[in-house]
């Protein structure tokens, strides 16, 4: 974990209880563990909310749970499996950070998107779709803090491919390790950034995707 290697106070939640506390055991930094399931909407607030005062409250948030898998089929269970957890996951995260950050008089959001959100594409749907939600909903939560003149920052992040569970072992385009990844990740955090790409380097396929004519863009 990088942000408690660079000395911060650190609280992780996710659905294995157990490679949390693994995890928690090698960084003394992390102080505090939760069972967190985004599935279940009132229970993943209610655990997030003990998690901040286990804390003792909470500067930044950090929302990086997601779910996506290749669907050509159009099986409806996969969609909603991907919908409940990166659209309707995500956005009851963001709201409960930014409740507490407005009662705490300050606070930083930050969100993991992905590459996928600039375009979608046909083996995953609901994956390039619901990234494209969190893309979206990180900058008009931007807009109201500024509208409202909250002391609020949030940033957006865009990962390209990074070794995680999520590429499945596969030979992937330019994959970051965990590492790289995360040291970029935490210095967009720590400069207050409102997006980065991760790595940077895929600012340019960003770029290609924009100005692709669909035309060709249907033929990859």
């Amino acid at each position: 974990m990088e942000l408690a290697r660079r000395g911060y106070t650190v609280g992780i939640a996710a659905r294995r209880i157990e490679s949390l506390q693994q995890v928690a055991a090698q960084h003394p930094g992390i102080t505090a563990t939760i069972r967190l399931d985004l599935h279940d909407v009132a229970e993943s607030r209610a655990a997030a909310g003990d998690l901040i005062t286990k804390v003792g409250g909470a500067d930044v948030f950090v929302i990086s749970a997601g779910t996506g898998n290749e669907n050509p089929d159009l099986q409806w269970a996969p969609e909603a499996d991907t919908i409940a957890v990166n659209v309707t996951g995500f956005a009851a995260m963001a709201t409960l950070a930014l409740e507490h950050f407005v009662q705490r008089g300050r606070g930083h959001l930050v969100g993991i998107s992905s590459i996928a959100a600039i375009r979608g594409h046909g083996e995953a749907p609901s994956y390039g779709a619901s990234k494209a939600f969190v893309s979206s909903y990180l900058r008009a939560l931007r807009h109201k803090c500024a509208m409202q003149r909250l002391p609020v920052y949030v940033t957006e992040i865009q990962p390209g491919f990074v070794a995680t569970d999520m590429a499945k072992g596969e030979e992937l385009f330019w994959v970051a390790s965990i590492d790289v990844a995360a040291s970029q990740i935490v210095e967009a955090i720590e400069s207050r950034r409102a997006h980065a790409y991760i790595t940077k380097r895929w600012r340019l396929i960003a770029a290609v995707l924009r100005l692709l004519p669909d035309w060709l863009y249907n033929r990859m």
